[in-house]
């Protein structure tokens, strides 16, 4: 093919030198002449040096053009979206058609590039496309099928979508729809973290028109776990709307709201969010008094008063009263014990009592000691961390809070001096109190040593930690409605000094703590739920033994699936059983309920594409600037089908119609060239005597 762009050479019939004089010889008398005025001279010197120039003989060189082969990128968007409606039809027959056009097209091929989106990070065909387009020896086009939502647009085309001359290459956008489309999303503007038990959390939501105006009329509701649903309020989209829920309970709350649907919109699927709000309890309360000054003191004041939603209260007592002490009180800088307040007035204000290395030494009369034992039985937590204190005269197991107390000192041997490292007992691997305990750290195999424990001749409850000998070291029960832990040595505190390694202390001391204080996370007897990949798993913690254990499964629909659940051979307590989750409509719910035992939990269907549920329409909007830069189409393949494939040359449309153009690129051939005479015979003889005759003719007048 003969190119546009030619280039001139000389060919002379006459040596240059020669051809360069004869001019010169011929100006200087045609100079002189019109100087002298002189008719017809400039004429005739005209015609002498256009006969010159013909000697010359320039020349046009056209060098032969050869067309480029074509690389074109066939961009599938196979993110979650593209499920909606008859999207993955309409792009799947695109592909095959496209497909087929690229075989018949002489030069051309079609990269295919599957771009699965999703994942938390939306859609980002463009981050795809510049990394493709890096394999592309000539790139020429990009054909796009999706549905117009990506979540990366950059302002232009990356440099790796250019041809060889830096032009932007057509950007052809196919959308899998008919026309624009409308989509209708219920958001949350605000929700509380955290809410008290007992009171009432004020949710903020908005219901937005996506493709249309807002402020049509909407109804927000509620699915019920029966499959029912409650109209929560009235609206119009684009309107904030304040909600109130009550939270009653400890744990997450999970509540599903519901938008009504927008007639003709994309998809029902975000018409709906889970709203999750996690009740606490108010400010927890602890009460801790030291017996002695010593160093697990400072660990459980260090470990409480880092818990924010603790209020602590930490006495030591430094003296006895049956101390024998000259000085007066009045000249004592100490506060008095307020025993009458704290152990009769305010004593079922504190959510858990921790007596560390306390000796009662007629501190605190019988009557209060009954009150303690009659707190734990009302509710309350009590630990109790022991020491050689409980040998002593005075110890709390003579006392009344002795008829609480989990474990027994004898009051013989009982105190054991040498190094041992503690041990989870075989309930211990299963209770939430010390299962997730970390087993690796700086300690290396096994956590770092103690030096001193106590021997017990009575226990009842649960043992968790013991000696390698097996003697109990944290025993825990449950006494009426309350709770009570034996820590049956003082030594914990080396783990925090960091011990030949240590061991994992602040954990263990705060789940004690919140079992304690009745965390539900801590609970022995439990039922936990969660989805992964479209399977439900069902998790049953019993530390008494369960017979034919069977999972209460009521679906968002109100249908019941029963589930067994089978003991697991490796954790003592432990049932679980899985099932794979039936696809129910859109409009549904989310949000499964279990029980079992008595116990049940809610679960919902994890939003895998937060991003991507913001607006799943079909659209051109968001995409059309950067098409229209590029001078690529925009085809709806719903309505018009999949267009043609056509390559046009260079600097004509590349849409039209029905069809996508790909610009056929040429270059020229290093080796291969033509030549014609810029100034044919015939023509410069014509001019020549042409010029002739000017001259004779303005010299005869």
């Amino acid at each position: 093919m003969t190119g546009s762009l030619p280039s001139i050479i000389w060919a002379p019939f006459l040596p240059l030198w020669l051809l360069v004089t004869l001019a010169v010889i011929c100006l200087l008398p045609g100079l002189y002449g019109v100087v002298r005025g002189s008719r017809g001279v400039l004429w005739r010197t005209g015609a002498i040096l256009l006969g010159l120039f013909w000697l010359a003989n320039p020349r046009q060189t056209h060098p032969h053009m050869q067309t480029q082969p074509q690389d074109a990128l066939l961009v599938v968007d196979m993110s979650p979206s593209m499920t909606i409606r008859e999207r993955q039809k309409l792009i799947q027959q695109a592909r095959s058609q496209l497909l087929q056009q690229g075989q018949r097209l002489h030069g051309l091929t079609l990269h295919q590039l599957d771009v699965s989106g999703g994942h938390g990070q939306g859609t980002r065909l463009f981050e795809a496309m510049d990394h493709a387009a890096l394999s592309l020896n000539s790139p020429t086009g990009i054909f796009l099928l999706t549905d117009g939502m990506d979540h990366n647009i950059p302002d232009q085309l990356p440099p790796s979508l250019q041809d060889a001359t830096g032009r932007i290459i057509p950007l052809h956008l196919l959308l899998s729809a008919r026309g624009e489309e409308t989509d209708r999303r219920l958001r949350v503007l605000n929700a509380p973290p955290y809410v008290i038990i007992g009171q009432t959390a004020h949710i903020r939501v908005q219901v937005d028109d996506l493709g249309t105006s807002n402020g049509q009329p909407v109804e927000i509701l509620e699915h019920r776990p029966d499959g029912q649903t409650n109209v929560l309020a009235h609206t119009h989209s684009g309107q904030p709307v304040e909600l109130d829920v009550p939270v009653t309970h400890a744990g997450i709350t999970l509540k599903e709201l519901t938008a009504s649907p927008l007639p003709g919109e994309a998809s029902l699927r975000n018409n709906s969010t889970i709203i999750r709000l996690q009740g606490v309890r108010d400010r927890l309360r602890v009460l801790l008094v030291s017996g002695v000054p010593n160093q697990g003191a400072r660990v459980w004041r260090t470990l409480l008063k880092a818990d924010p939603s603790v209020d602590l209260v930490h006495f030591t007592i430094l003296r006895s009263p049956d101390t024998e002490d000259d000085t007066p009180l009045s000249d004592l800088a100490l506060i008095p014990f307020p025993t009458h307040e704290l152990f009769s007035q305010k004593i079922n204000s504190f959510d858990l009592i921790i007596l560390d290395g306390f000796r009662n030494q007629n501190i605190l009369p019988e009557s209060y000691l009954e009150n303690i034992a009659r707190y734990v039985r009302k509710g309350g937590g009590l630990l109790v961390v022991g020491g050689p204190e409980m040998t002593q005269t005075g110890t709390l197991q003579d006392t009344p809070v002795g008829s609480v107390l989990p474990a027994h000192i004898p009051a013989d041997n009982a105190i054991m001096t040498q190094p041992f490292a503690p041990k989870r007992t075989a309930l211990g691997l299963s209770h939430p109190v010390t299962q997730a305990l970390p087993e690796h750290g700086p300690w290396g195999r096994e956590w770092g040593p103690w030096y001193r424990a106590l021997r017990t001749d009575q226990t009842q409850g649960r043992t968790l930690l013991a000696t390698p000998s097996g003697s109990p070291l944290l025993v825990l029960d449950q006494r009426g409605q309350g709770r009570v832990a034996m820590l049956l040595s003082d030594q914990i505190w080396l783990w925090s000094r960091g011990e030949k390694g240590g061991g994992p202390q602040a954990e263990l001391l705060r789940r004690l703590s919140h079992w304690l204080m009745k965390e539900p996370e801590l609970e022995e007897n439990q039922l936990d739920a969660r989805i992964e990949q479209g399977r439900l798993t069902v998790t049953r913690t019993s530390l008494t033994p369960l017979h034919d254990v069977q999972a209460d499964i009521i679906g968002p629909d109100g249908h019941h699936t029963p589930l067994p659940l089978s003991p697991s051979p490796d954790h003592q307590g432990l049932w679980s059983g899985s099932m794979t989750l039936p696809v129910l409509p859109e409009q549904t719910g989310q949000i499964w309920t279990i029980q079992q035992g008595g116990l049940n939990t809610t679960v919902s269907l994890p939003d895998t594409s937060p991003l991507e549920n913001q607006d799943l329409r079909s659209t051109a909007t968001r995409l059309a600037p950067l098409v229209a830069r590029s001078g690529g189409g925009i085809f709806w393949l719903g309505a018009g089908g999949t267009p043609d494939i056509r390559q046009v040359a260079e600097g004509h449309a590349l849409h039209g119609a029905g069809w996508a153009g790909l610009p056929l690129h040429q270059a020229p051939l290093a080796t291969d060239s033509t030549s014609t005479a810029f100034l044919p015979g015939w023509i410069a003889l014509v001019l020549i005597l042409a010029l002739m005759g000017l001259g004779w003719w303005r010299e005869g007048r």
